[in-house]
């Protein structure tokens, strides 16, 4: 299974090129929108070739979810331990856009390789904002406290209009999704891929990997959630994670994989309904190239007219030899006959 990049790779590439352009007056006006509705636009002008503001549309939240000044909690906290003095946060941001960062790239490190890191998590701004709540109790979690205040049940934004619920305790973080899903097919797919990935857990290989559990009905830590918040078409997947989880390293893949945990199954659910379409759309070629090559023996004489078998379907009939007795070729067959002699000229003109 393929795991999302916690990087725009747009935004690093524009970067990127920026920064090795940086003597050319260039400007630059970009909009683009990435999965989850998360906008940015990135402007340079030519007066400031050095100055790149960066801004930033998030999720529109939904009433359950806490947001402080447009913006997750803790998020700018999590900002200023990011990038430090190369961005500054503009108040207030521009106009439709939760956030804008303002990157003076003349105050890069020299050194390449650090350069190249920090662009990497300037790239990566939706998860160091989305992500900053998640965070915030994940670190409370490895020192085993819980954030004062924030001992209840608490949503936090990931798509537009929908969220996720932790439940923050001393030893364990309870993480539920309610799965929505627009379309039936989707559902479908969804609910039985969900399925296997639960069962995938007790596999020898991630016995130290986080509890997974899926649901038709909300869990009881829902219990205290708004009933519109539970609406959910494609179940309830819950994770419990352990200080062992978020140790060291571990914290920030944690944070990722649970933020971006519904974008990760809605893509594999659209690769797993092109594969059938691809799958389908074979079978009928290869059907289409069986029948057209019967059609072209039968223009060159090569076929004669035969008895057809079958339910009446030209995908489901079966033409028997014609020196082959009646009685031996329906029971090989295993079709209904029909009481109609039909010509070749018939079935595949």
């Amino acid at each position: 299974m393929i795991l999302l990049q916690s990087h725009s790779r747009f935004l690093l590439q524009t970067l990127l090129n920026r920064v090795q352009n940086l003597e050319k007056a260039v400007e630059l006006d970009y909009h683009w929108v990435e999965f989850d509705d998360v906008r940015y636009h990135i402007l340079v002008s030519m007066k400031n070739p050095n100055v790149l503001l960066l801004s930033v549309s998030l999720p529109i939240p939904p009433p359950e979810a806490v947001f402080i000044g447009g913006l997750p909690f803790g998020a700018i906290e999590a900002l200023k331990a990011a990038y430090g003095v190369v961005v500054q946060i503009l108040d207030p941001p521009r106009d439709g856009f939760n956030l804008t960062l303002k990157l003076n790239l003349g105050k890069l490190p020299l050194d390449e390789e650090h350069r190249y890191a920090l662009l990497v998590k300037i790239a990566s701004v939706r998860e160091v904002v989305l992500g900053a709540p998640l965070r915030v109790v994940l670190k409370h979690l490895s020192s085993r406290t819980v954030i004062p205040g924030m001992d209840g049940l608490l949503a936090l934004v990931h798509r537009s209009k929908e969220s996720f619920f932790l439940v923050p305790q001393p030893d364990k973080v309870t993480v539920v999704f309610p799965m929505r899903f627009k379309d039936s097919i989707d559902i479908a797919f969804a609910t039985s891929f969900l399925q296997e990935f639960v069962e995938a857990r007790h596999t020898a290989g991630l016995n130290n990997a986080p509890p997974c559990l899926w649901s038709p009905n909300p869990p009881l830590e829902l219990k205290e959630a708004p009933a519109e918040a539970l609406s959910a078409n494609a179940g309830f997947v819950s994770f419990v994670i352990f200080p062992r989880h978020v140790e060291g390293k571990k914290l920030d893949r944690t944070v990722w994989n649970l933020s971006t945990f519904h974008a990760y199954v809605s893509y594999h659910v659209k690769c797993s309904e092109g594969f059938m379409h691809t799958r389908m759309r074979r079978r009928v070629e290869s059907m289409i190239q069986a029948v057209q090559h019967q059609h072209s023996m039968l223009s060159l004489g090569l076929f004669k007219p035969r008895r057809v078998w079958g339910l009446g379907i030209v995908d489901s009939c079966s033409i028997g030899p014609p020196d082959e007795p009646k009685k031996e070729r329906k029971k090989e067959i295993g079709y209904v006959k029909l009481h109609k002699t039909i010509k070749l000229e018939e079935v595949f003109g």
